[in-house]
């Protein structure tokens, strides 16, 4: 009887080590964001899905680091430059469209904030393909076709010298493929090309060196496959 007492307790003792180790996993990675994090105006939005969700494209230890480390620390910046003054009051969308009236650091870490919460949400699992819906038609009518479309934007990904991003821009009722950089975006007025974000691309090495090294135009041929049409025609159509 005791024997059996021992090796049940042995069983009990296991099962919960391991839920242990569950817990403490999940529990590690908030820790992270906790960390990399201080409370203000600007928050670090949650992710739509788990760091290795678009693996293989984008793989599980960039996101995780994309986010916790490099998107909280824009937040923390931005939330650090706009304490105590009149652009605490305005929204990030504000704060883009008259950008040249604030300090660098706003530009900076606004544009981070925006631009990654931006590239968050229009990525998914299982996703990629042919576009879907009005953004469809409306890159058929820009662009002639979707492999038009995609040969001139991983053209201008490619292009954009050191640090920033590809867009495809909605500007005056017409998409455009534009790239700025650093952490700029179309909304800014500094922008060349100003008009409404509809996809962003992130090529910041930051985005893609740990599995791509120094071969962005395999990243970004990978990146196609994790787009979320449902959401890029969302924002195409508040766009409009």
């Amino acid at each position: 009887m005791k024997r059996r007492i021992f090796f049940k307790s042995l069983g009990i003792m296991a099962v919960s080590t391991g839920i242990a180790k569950a817990e403490s996993k999940v529990e590690i990675i908030n820790n992270k964001i906790r960390r990399n994090l201080q409370m203000g105006k600007f928050e670090l939005p949650a992710l739509p899905y788990s760091y290795e969700a678009l693996e293989p494209h984008v793989d599980a230890k960039t996101m995780e680091i994309h986010h916790t480390k490099h998107h909280a620390a824009y937040v923390n910046n931005l939330n650090a430059a706009v304490a105590g003054t009149e652009m605490e009051s305005l929204s990030l969308e504000d704060l883009m469209k008259n950008i040249s009236k604030y300090p660098v650091a706003v530009r900076n870490n606004g544009g981070g904030h925006y631009n990654h919460s931006l590239f968050w949400s229009i990525m998914g699992a299982n996703k990629g393909g042919e576009p879907t819906g009005p953004v469809s038609d409306a890159i058929n009518s820009a662009f002639g076709s979707y492999s038009n479309f995609k040969e001139k934007f991983t053209d201008g990904a490619i292009k954009r010298f050191g640090s920033g991003w590809a867009w495809l821009v909605l500007r005056d009722g017409k998409l455009e493929i534009s790239s700025t950089p650093n952490q700029d975006n179309p909304l800014m007025d500094v922008a060349d090309v100003k008009g409404f974000p509809v996809i962003g691309l992130d090529v910041w090495e930051h985005a893609y060196y740990l599995k791509y090294q120094n071969r962005r135009p395999e990243y970004i041929g990978a990146w196609y496959n994790t787009i979320n049409w449902d959401e890029v025609n969302k924002r195409y159509s508040s766009g409009k």
